[in-house]
C-alpha cells in the first residue's frame, strides 16, 4: 500500500491488481460476475463509450443507472476520462433531478430509458447536451457507442485537479477519492479475501469510495447488491459470503426484526457498520442477540470525502460513540472563536490531518463548494474542515457527534434537507410558511414533519386540503421526503421575521405521527 506525499489516482485504482492477480474475482453484481481483467476491459469499453458520444475531461456527467456492471464500469471510465461524476439519486422526483443537473451544469446524462424519459419529460434550458440512453441489446445506441473505435485518446488526469462533483456541490480531486479506502484498509486489515457488501447506490459517490475504489486496493471483492429489503439483503450476504457489509440504522433493525431472515443467514459476515443516522442502542442490541453481530458507528460527510471515524470491530464502546478517526485524521473540536475546547467539552467538529507526518501528507481539503465561495471559505478556514456539527472527544479519542447540522433530518440513512420541502410546501395554495423538522424514530432514526402557516388570520385544521397537499409533494419530492404528517401552526419568529427552529422542535416533541391526520 503505497504511501507518502505522491498523489494517487483514482483513474489507475485497478492497475496493480490487473497486473498482480488478473483472474481473481473482482465484482459481483446482478447481471454477473467479472475478474480485475474483465472489469479493466468494462472500464475501457466504457470510456470509448463516453468519448464517443464527446464527453471530454471536466465535463460533468450526470448517471442515473440501478446497482449493476454498467454503473461500475462507467464510473471507472469516468475517473479515467477525468470527467466529473454526478450521481443522480434514481428515487429524486423528475424536477429534482432536472435541477440536480441543472444546478451541477451537467453536460451528458446517462441513464436507463426510464431515467432519460423523466429528464427529457422535465428539461428545460440548462446545459445537458445530450441524453444517452444505456441499453447493452446489439442495435442500440449504446451498444454501439461501446463498440466504437477510438477516435481520441485523453490525456492521464491530473490526481489533484478538482475531477469529482458531488450533488451537494463538494468536489474532490480524484486524489481524495482514494484515500478512504487505503485508511479503511489498513484500520480493518482487509485483504485479498476481503467481500465487501453494499446496497446503497453507487450512483451516490460516497459509496463508490467505500466499494469500488476501496476493494481493488486490497485485492478482494466487491459485492454491488441491488437489494436494500431485509430478505433481498440477506439472500445478498449469504448467497456470496459476504466478509464485510454496511448499511443504515433502518436495514438493521429490518434484519433483527424480520422472521423471514433466519440468524445463520449472515455467519460469513465478520465487520458490520452503521452509517448514515444515529444508530439506536436497542437497534444494536437486537441485532447482536440474533446474529452475534457488533455494528461499528461510524461518522462522515461527503466533505470529508465520506467516512472520518469508525468504531473498531467488535467493540460498543457506548450508544453515541461515533468511532476514532482513520489513520491520516485527526478529529478537532472547537469554541465560537475556533480556538480548541478541553477534551470532554463540547464544540464544532472539525477535520484535520492526523499527527502522524507520513500519513497526515495524505489529507488535502475538498477544493471547495460548486459556485459558492463565501461557503468554501467560511468551511475551510485555518486549514480545517468545519462540520457544522456539535460533538466532543473523550479520553479514548472516541468522537461522540451530538447533533448534525441543525436543520439536516437523517430519515433511514438518507438525508432529507428541509429547506428543498419548504420550497414545494409553500408553492401550494393557501400556504405562507413552513417549517419542516424530524420526529425521533426507534426504526428509521427520524421522520418528516412539516408545520405549516395558512395565509390569513385563522390557523385551522379545516382549510388545509392535506390530501392534495400529499399529492402536490408526492410530484415534487422524493417519496423519503414527503411529510408525513402537516401541522396547522402559526410559526413562531424572532425580531428578524425568522422561524424559530428551536421553538418549533419544541413545540411538536411527542406529537404522534402515526395518529396524525395527513
Amino acid at each position: 500500500m503505497r504511501l507518502g506525499p505522491s498523489p494517487l489516482g483514482a483513474a489507475g485504482v485497478l492497475t496493480r491488481t490487473v497486473a498482480d492477480c488478473p483472474d481473481q474475482q473482482a465484482i459481483v453484481a446482478r447481471s454477473g460476475h467479472l475478474t480485475y481483467r474483465q472489469l479493466d476491459e468494462l472500464a475501457d469499453r466504457s470510456q470509448r463509450a463516453l468519448t464517443a458520444a464527446g464527453v471530454r475531461p471536466g465535463d460533468r456527467i450526470g448517471v442515473s443507472l440501478v446497482n449493476d456492471l454498467p454503473l461500475v464500469g462507467l464510473f471507472h471510465a469516468a475517473m479515467r476520462l477525468g470527467a466529473i461524476w454526478v450521481g443522480v439519486n434514481r428515487a429524486l422526483a423528475p424536477p429534482e433531478k432536472a435541477y440536480l443537473l441543472h444546478d451541477s451544469e451537467a453536460a451528458f446524462f446517462v441513464g436507463d430509458q426510464q431515467m432519460v424519459d423523466e429528464v427529457r419529460g422535465v428539461h428545460h434550458d440548462h446545459a445537458v447536451r445530450r441524453l444517452v440512453t444505456v441499453d447493452p441489446a446489439p442495435g442500440s445506441e449504446w451498444h454501439d457507442l461501446l463498440t466504437a473505435r477510438p477516435t481520441w485518446t485523453p490525456p492521464p488526469p491530473d490526481p489533484l485537479a478538482g475531477t469529482t462533483g458531488f450533488p451537494k456541490g463538494a468536489v474532490h480531486s480524484q486524489h481524495n477519492l482514494m484515500v478512504p479506502g487505503m485508511m479503511v484498509i489498513r484500520a480493518r486489515g482487509f485483504g485479498s479475501d476481503l467481500r465487501k457488501a453494499d446496497c446503497f447506490p453507487l450512483t451516490i459517490l460516497n459509496m463508490q469510495v467505500l466499494s469500488t475504489l476501496l476493494v481493488p486496493q486490497c485485492g478482494g471483492t466487491a459485492i454491488v447488491m441491488d437489494r436494500v429489503d431485509p430478505v433481498g439483503i440477506a439472500e445478498w450476504v449469504e448467497q456470496e459470503r459476504a466478509t464485510v457489509w454496511n448499511g443504515a440504522p433502518a436495514m438493521l433493525y429490518g434484519l433483527a426484526t424480520n422472521d423471514d431472515v433466519a440468524a445463520t443467514s449472515l455467519r460469513t459476515l465478520r465487520d458490520v457498520w452503521s452509517g448514515g443516522s444515529h444508530c439506536p442502542q436497542a437497534t444494536k442490541d437486537r441485532f447482536r442477540a440474533k446474529f452475534g453481530l457488533t455494528a461499528s458507528s461510524t461518522y462522515g460527510m461527503t466533505e470529508v470525502p465520506t467516512l472520518a471515524t469508525i468504531v473498531p470491530a467488535g467493540q460498543d464502546k457506548d450508544d453515541t460513540a461515533s468511532g476514532l478517526p482513520l489513520p491520516h485524521l485527526a478529529v478537532h473540536i472547537v469554541g465560537g472563536d475556533d480556538r480548541p475546547v478541553a477534551v470532554g467539552h463540547s464544540g464544532e467538529i472539525c477535520i484535520g490531518p492526523a499527527d502522524d507526518p507520513e500519513l497526515s501528507s495524505l489529507y488535502r481539503l475538498m477544493q471547495g463548494y460548486w459556485h459558492n465561495t463565501e461557503a468554501s471559505a467560511r468551511t475551510l478556514r485555518n486549514g480545517l474542515l468545519h462540520t457544522g456539527d456539535v460533538g466532543f472527544v473523550d479520553d479514548d479519542g472516541y468522537l461522540h457527534v451530538q447533533d448534525r447540522h441543525q436543520s439536516l433530518i437523517l430519515r433511514g440513512g438518507a438525508n432529507v434537507y428541509p429547506a428543498e420541502v419548504e420550497r414545494v410546501l409553500v408553492e401550494f395554495p393557501g400556504i405562507a410558511a413552513s417549517c419542516v423538522v424530524g420526529l425521533p424514530d426507534d426504526r428509521l432514526g427520524a421522520r418528516v414533519a412539516a408545520v405549516v402557516e395558512l395565509e390569513g388570520p385563522e390557523q385551522e385544521d379545516r382549510l388545509l386540503d392535506r390530501d392534495a397537499l400529499a399529492v402536490h409533494c408526492r410530484a415534487n419530492l422524493a417519496r423519503y421526503k414527503v411529510p408525513e404528517a402537516f401541522i396547522v401552526r402559526t410559526l413562531p419568529r424572532n425580531a428578524m421575521g425568522k422561524v424559530n427552529l428551536a421553538e418549533v422542535r419544541r413545540s411538536v416533541e411527542g406529537f404522534d405521527l402515526d395518529a396524525a391526520p395527513g
